[in-house]
């Protein structure tokens, strides 16, 4: 019971940590003007990019980025102070995977799901990379990052590859965390909400009407 205990404070933990909008933040801030009334509406790095430019765009994809590998931190931290063994003991009902897919989910779903702007938020890209580097380790979460890369060159469309990096957590989480099925289904709830989070590109990609890098803005 205890271990649950842990496992929900880390989720609460986690979750408020991926609700800070730092979109909507640094758009307030050093630019004076509200993210969400722009482009996309869309508080994350790719509308912030097409609307404060590069400086603040990659600023708020490192500020996003830098949640998901502090909620990875906040799953070490609370599994090595509250779990015997830091979650290590075999057959232990919540292990330190367990805890790392917790830290995952609540992050993103924190971003997504902010509360701060009325349960919305960016779409989970950026925090989910961040905390893919913890939860997969590096070689994972470049793995993830190189089908990212290559499927937006190749399409000229991020959404693209957003949701082909999204859908193939299952796959990784099974590879990484075979034999511990909560792990597995956290870490596939954390990509099917992602993938939800894009349902509007999705809608768009099936029109036709989905823009592309380098498309130019409409007057």
């Amino acid at each position: 019971m205890q271990d649950l205990l842990v496992a929900a404070a880390l989720f609460v933990a986690a979750f408020l940590l991926g609700s800070v909008p730092w979109g909507l933040i640094i758009s307030k801030v050093f630019y004076h003007t509200d993210l969400r009334e722009h482009g996309s509406g869309n508080i994350g790095t790719t509308n912030a990019i097409r609307t404060m430019g590069k400086v603040g765009g990659y600023a708020v994809f490192v500020l996003d980025f830098g949640k998901g590998l502090l909620s990875g931190v906040l799953a070490w931290w609370f599994s090595w102070q509250f779990l015997p063994g830091g979650g290590l003991v075999p057959g232990a009902l919540v292990s330190y995977d367990t805890m790392l897919a917790v830290a995952f989910l609540g992050c993103v779903w924190g971003h997504i799901f902010s509360p701060w702007l009325g349960f919305k938020g960016g779409k989970g890209i950026a925090v989910a990379v961040g905390c893919l580097f913890v939860t997969f380790g590096w070689v994972g979460a470049c793995l993830e990052l190189l089908m990212f890369i290559v499927l937006v060159v190749a399409t000229k469309r991020v959404s693209i590859g957003s949701i082909a990096a999204a859908l193939s957590c299952p796959f990784f989480s099974l590879y990484y965390f075979w034999g511990d099925w909560i792990a597995v289904a956290l870490c596939t709830l954390a990509g099917l909400t992602v993938v939800w989070a894009h349902r509007g590109n999705i809608k768009r990609l099936r029109d036709g009407t989905e823009s592309r890098i380098g498309d130019k803005k409409k007057a």
